[in-house]
Order: structure tokens, then sequence, then C-alpha cells
């Protein structure tokens, strides 16, 4: 009688099956180097944040569509085709959305090898600004063909971020003044100086202010930011005495008084802020209506830059700009709840910083066309036309997507 060939058997164990000991161990083909190299740059790990990617996407269609109802008049008196600033702001737009997506793809915790020389780029970057001719004295811009560069906003990122490498790689030494106060202070007093050279006061405040947070986020003691807000007030009184503050006197003239006629020459000064109020004024609850602003007619000068809230308050009413202001605070929120959730601590520094400089700038921005700061050219987010704050300002958001991918929340 033929036997069948004897053959190894599995036989049944708990859940699955298992193998006799005479079967040869399953192994895995080697990773090629490449695709493991593009894996460490490039981690989907979960979602992203689509509550944050909405806010965002939202903030934007609104800054274009009002930009552009602020922007046209100016835009048809100076080249003849109302959708010029549009046009370009589009492109800007398409841009930085492209960037944001890239970034948050990218892993953030990569950013962190690169912070110091990031820092340094910026530093380079506001030197060559200096470098460059300016018929009007101001030098902010690094010509790129036909496109410029902002210096002030890659430094606005990358003091971000190597404050955040920073807090993270010395945080238990955060309290003391060595390691909490010297290193960041030594990092604005540098990029301090070269804004003022430029000069471009409100960059200074708003890094400032970037640099103060992160102390604060990062461990500092309170009583050293007393100490360090005295000795700042003493710096600026001082300036002020030997003259070296003229172009932020001029900025400063007529702070709160735009409304109050004094002479000619501070009712000049004072134009733009109190046709800004006016604005404001007319619109009254409900607004004037989409397109229908009145004071957009070449009454406020740049009126697409600093001063487009004024519109939207005209236009829009006090409920919608109350709308708008909520979805700053939700975005700015969102944020920092992202943040707080990351599985690092260089992940939450960083959220927070980036989240934090939206609130900030629009806080400033609302403060300026209000009269309760001077003019001194802080650009509301998502609304201000400019290419280069635009499409870092999406990179930003980018970064915060990233985050987003490996925080402990629930998605949306």
């Amino acid at each position: 009688m033929d036997e069948a060939p004897a053959r190894k058997m599995t036989e049944p164990s708990g859940s699955g099956q298992r193998k006799t000991s005479g079967a040869a161990p399953e192994r895995r083909l080697p990773m090629p180097r490449r695709i493991k190299t593009k894996i460490r740059w490039f981690s989907v790990r979960q979602g992203q944040d689509m509550t944050f990617l909405f806010l965002v996407l939202v903030l934007l269609a609104i800054g274009l569509i009002m930009m552009f109802s602020a922007s046209y008049p100016s835009a048809y008196s100076e080249t003849g085709d109302s959708l010029s600033y549009l046009k370009r702001q589009l492109l800007y737009a398409a841009l930085g959305v492209g960037a944001m997506m890239f970034c948050s793809y990218l892993d953030y915790r990569k950013l962190k090898k690169f912070s110091y020389w990031i820092l340094l780029l910026a530093i380079f970057a506001l030197i060559g600004v200096l470098l460059v001719p300016s018929a009007t004295g101001v030098k902010r811009w690094i010509p790129l063909g036909p496109f410029s560069m902002q210096a002030s906003e890659i430094a606005k990122l990358a003091v971000i971020i190597a404050l955040a490498q920073w807090g993270t790689t010395h945080f238990k030494r955060m309290d003391t003044f060595l390691y909490g106060v010297m290193p960041p202070m030594i990092m604005f007093v540098v990029i301090a100086l070269l804004l003022f050279l430029e000069p471009h006061y409100s960059g200074i405040v708003i890094i400032f202010l970037l640099v103060v947070l992160m102390m604060f986020v990062s461990g500092v003691k309170l009583r050293y930011f007393f100490i360090g807000f005295g000795l700042i007030g003493v710096v600026v009184i001082g300036l002020a005495i030997t003259g070296q503050l003229g172009y932020a006197m001029t900025r400063m003239a007529g702070w709160g008084q735009a409304l109050i006629y004094t002479n000619d020459q501070l009712w000049q000064d004072t134009y733009q802020t109190r046709n800004s109020l006016y604005a404001i004024g007319s619109g009254g609850f409900w607004g004037l209506g989409l397109g229908q602003s009145r004071q957009k007619y070449l009454y406020i000068p740049e009126v697409q830059n600093d001063f487009v809230f004024a519109v939207v308050c005209e236009e829009l009413g006090f409920i919608g700009a109350a709308i708008i202001l909520c979805l700053f605070a939700l975005l700015v929120w969102r944020g920092i709840t992202i943040s707080m959730r990351a599985k690092d601590r260089f992940g939450s520094l960083l959220g927070i910083g980036l989240s934090a400089q939206i609130g900030l700038q629009v806080i400033l921005n609302i403060m300026v066309i209000t009269d309760w700061l001077p003019n001194t050219g802080i650009s509301l987010p998502f609304f201000s036309f400019g290419g280069s704050s635009l499409i870092m300002l999406l990179a930003q958001m980018g970064i915060v997507l990233s985050i987003s991918r490996s925080a402990t929340l629930e998605r949306a």
C-alpha cells in the first residue's frame, strides 16, 4: 500500500497556528536607504487636524475677499487695473497654501537640527537688507527678481524655532539667569539692532513679544521679566533723550489725537488713522454692505495693507468684524490646544509660539487702526496685502499641522 509522503504539519494554538521547529523563520527584506531617509523627513503619522486647517482656509478666503474689496479703487487709480492687487495676492496665496501643505507633511522635529542655522540665515538676511539701496531710506526688503522678501518675516520664524530648541534642550535650567535669560536676550538684542538700522520698529515690537512669550512658556521666572522691562524702559528713554528715535517719534506724532485738531501739521500726520476711525464708525452695527465702503476711495492711504480691517468694519459692521475676530481667536486656541498635546516639548513650544504670533499681530493691528497704538505698520494676518508675510504665515500654519499629526487630541 502506498503511503502519502510525510509533511510538516501545523497545529492550532490559541488564536493562530504554530509552526513546527523545522520551519524557517520569516525574514524581512531590508528597506532601501533612500526610502528610509524620505520617511524620516516626511512622516504622515496620523491625519492632520482638520479643524485647524478649516479655520486657516476660511480666514484666508475671507481675507482675499476683503483685501480685494478694500484695494480695487486704489489699484485702478495706480495701474488702471482694479484686479492688480488681487491677482498678486492670489498668486501669493497659492504659493502659501502649497508651502503649508508641504510643511504639514514635513516632520517638524527635523527643524531642531537646523534651528540655529535658520537663525543665522535670518541674521544674514537682516544684514543683507541693509546693503540694498533704498530711495526712501527704509530698508526692509530683499529683491528676488519680480518678488521681494521681507527679512523680518524670516526672523520671526527663526526666533520661535531657535527658542523652542533652546527651551527643549535646557528646560531644567530655564529658571536660571544664565540659561533662561541671557541667550534669549542676546538673540533679541542682535536682531533688534539690525531692525533698528532698517528702521523697522514694529518688527522689533513683535519679535520682543515673541521672545518674552517663548521665555515664559519655557519656564523663566517672573522676576526676570520685571527687571527686563525696567531696563528696556531705561534704554528707550535714553534713546529718546539723545534723539536716536527720530523715525519712531515721527510715527508716534498725533498718537491718540486723530480726532482732535491741534494744528495743521498734526492734523495731516493723523490723516490715515482719522479716516480709519471714520470707516469704523460709519459701519455701525450691521455695516454698509460688502463693497460699499466709502473711505476706501483714496481716503485711507495704503488701505490694502495695515488698515484693511477698517474697511471690514465699515462694510460688515460690528457683527462681521466680531465674527472674524472670533475666527482668529478659535484659530489661536486650536493651535495652542494642538501644541499643548504634542508628544514632545519641542513641538509644544514651537506650536505655541507660531499660534501666538497670529494672536499678537491681530491684537496689535486692531490697536493701531483704532488709535490705541501709534501707526507702526503691523499687518493683519491673512488679510493685509503682501507676498512674503502671507507665504511665511501659511508655511508656519503648515508646521502647526505637522505637529497636529502626532498630537494626542480628538480629530474633528
